[in-house]
């Protein structure tokens, strides 16, 4: 991908790589990256789940002060779009998105996980939103991601005070899905993202779809595109041989295609 962002694939599982030392600081580069690899895992069909890495130490410790710094108002009015659409790229990857972090996910790093379907936190790691310790708010989907995922006033907690908050915090919130040993948190990623490489891949696609698009209208609409995306899967292989498989065999013994 770029210097400081690798995609890394395995049995369908793809890592998406950060490695930016010391703290895998969000500049420009960085967001390119994950814009150039986000686009490669929705397109290969090879890619059935994704995991977002950034090694052992740390996640995304925020974006790169340092840069924003020597921004003027024009320079960021410009900039700013480009920023926020680097984050959502990984949030419209098609498919299963897992993050594993470990030491830090704050500012744009906190809101980097929160395009995940999941998260998978080390016990030792801090998570949080400090833009407002730098006279600014979240740029990146904190303001938006955060309080669907924790509810308003949590969000609103956690924005306003920009404090950093522990795995068992976050866990007991939702914003953390799991919280296991900091040496274990890839490990646990991958092995959830192999059992969800296994399953249909168009299915999967579709009940990703049907929730997050569901969750942007009201009720109504969010039925009707369920149905619509309901009724597609039937001309599926992976339909016919989920159904098949569960008359012959039970449930839960189907092997899928991914067509």
């Amino acid at each position: 991908m770029t210097e400081f962002v690798r995609l890394e694939v395995d049995g369908g599982v793809a890592t998406i790589r950060i490695d930016r030392a010391p703290v895998n600081a969000l500049n420009t580069e960085v967001q390119e990256g994950l814009r150039a690899a986000a686009d490669e895992c929705s397109r290969r069909d090879d890619i059935r789940v994704v995991i977002l890495w950034g090694g052992d130490k740390v996640f995304v410790a925020g974006a790169d002060v340092k840069e924003f710094h020597t921004m003027s108002p024009q320079d960021i009015s410009r900039r700013a779009a480009e920023v926020m659409s680097s984050i959502d790229s990984v949030a419209q990857i098609p498919k299963p998105v897992i993050a594993a972090v470990t030491g830090y996910a704050l500012g744009g790093g906190c809101e980097l996980a929160m395009t995940a379907d999941f998260r998978i936190s080390a016990d030792n790691a801090k998570w949080g939103q400090p833009e407002i310790l730098l006279g600014i708010i979240p740029g990146m989907g904190g303001t938006q991601r955060l309080p669907r995922l924790v509810g308003p006033s949590k969000a609103k907690d956690l924005i306003y005070t920009g404090r950093f908050i522990d795995a068992a915090e976050a866990h007991e919130i939702g914003l953390v899905d799991v919280v296991v040993e900091a040496d274990q948190v890839y490990a646990t990623a991958k092995a959830m993202a192999d059992k969800l490489a296994k399953g249909p891949t168009l299915a999967l696609r579709a009940a990703k779809a049907a929730i997050d698009q569901g969750l942007q209208g009201d009720l109504a609409t969010g039925l009707k595109l369920e149905s619509h995306l309901f009724a597609g899967l039937f001309a599926t292989e992976d339909r016919t041989s989920g159904m098949t498989s569960f008359i012959e065999n039970g449930p839960g013994k189907a092997t899928f295609s991914g067509k």
